[in-house]
């Protein structure tokens, strides 16, 4: 009789994972026992690092070039590594940018690359996955990485919060029409995280002051990651459709207050 053989190991896809959110998660799932595939734009270094972290948890990593501003077919790219790592379990959509421009001084380029990389770009990623998901049958997992924007607006920010807006309720319409085939689709609202997009690179977020923040500090990428660890993982197999907010209480403030205040006058009544 021949020996039974153990199954494959879960995969993940994590887009824009060379820093910050998307490295943090593709280590916490490399952890938890996934293969990851790793995409990045611009930092093929720091995606390379990433993979690097994974396999040093057993795990194997495959790392693509994805730019998110070459629609559709950057999207391609979840299918390229896919076939390199054998099959799809978990899409999270993390790759992101934004702009801090007045909104009467906006160029048309600039919102539409915005839309680009935090909505459409996860529009048709998510299609690739689920598509692939479903030939799998056996279900799965998809996590869009929004922000506290999704739920509340940032002046300078327009383009930024119209897609994690949408991205929000993309996110609850592909839970509703995915949930048949055993896909959950939950979004992760962060709220100041630090990490190379808040200018944050290599800091310590519990050495920074944030007034404004009911808990008083920046978030820690791997905070975010623990998050969205718990939605790509069995313990989550009823929760679908709901967005999760991880900012240290910013949203019970308003993203303008949290990040404004200077003093903790608040606390007090």
């Amino acid at each position: 009789m021949s020996a039974p053989t153990e199954p494959p190991s879960r995969v993940a896809l994590i887009t824009g994972a060379d820093s910050g959110i998307g490295r943090a998660t593709a280590v916490r799932l490399a952890r938890a026992g996934m293969d990851v595939g790793i995409t990045w734009h611009s930092d093929r270094k720091g995606a390379e690092e990433t993979a690097e972290e994974v396999r040093d948890h057993g795990q194997r990593a495959e790392v693509a070039r994805m730019d998110l501003t070459r629609l559709p077919d950057a999207a391609d790219t979840v299918d390229e590594l896919c076939e390199r790592l054998g099959r799809l379990d978990v899409l999270v959509n993390n790759a992101g940018t934004g702009t801090m421009t007045p909104f009467l001084d906006l160029e048309l380029s600039d919102v539409r690359d915005v839309l680009d990389v935090d909505l459409v770009g996860p529009f048709l990623c998510g299609q690739k996955a689920a598509r692939r998901m479903i030939r799998q049958g056996d279900g799965g997992r998809i996590v869009n990485v929004t922000s506290v924007h999704e739920h509340q607006p940032r002046v300078g920010a327009a383009p930024y919060c119209a897609a994690k807006g949408g991205l929000g309720l993309l996110t609850q319409v592909m839970a509703l029409e995915l949930a048949e085939y055993r896909i959950t689709v939950n979004a992760v609202a962060p709220g100041e995280i630090s990490t190379p997009m808040t200018g944050q690179d290599d800091t310590d977020p519990h050495t920074e002051r944030r007034p404004g923040v009911p808990l008083g500090r920046p978030g820690d990428a791997r905070e975010v990651a623990a998050v969205i660890a718990f939605l790509a993982g069995p313990d989550a197999s009823y929760v679908t459709g709901a967005s999760w907010s991880v900012d240290g209480g910013m949203l019970r403030m308003g993203p303008q207050a949290g990040s404004h205040l200077t003093d903790d006058d608040w606390r007090r009544p």
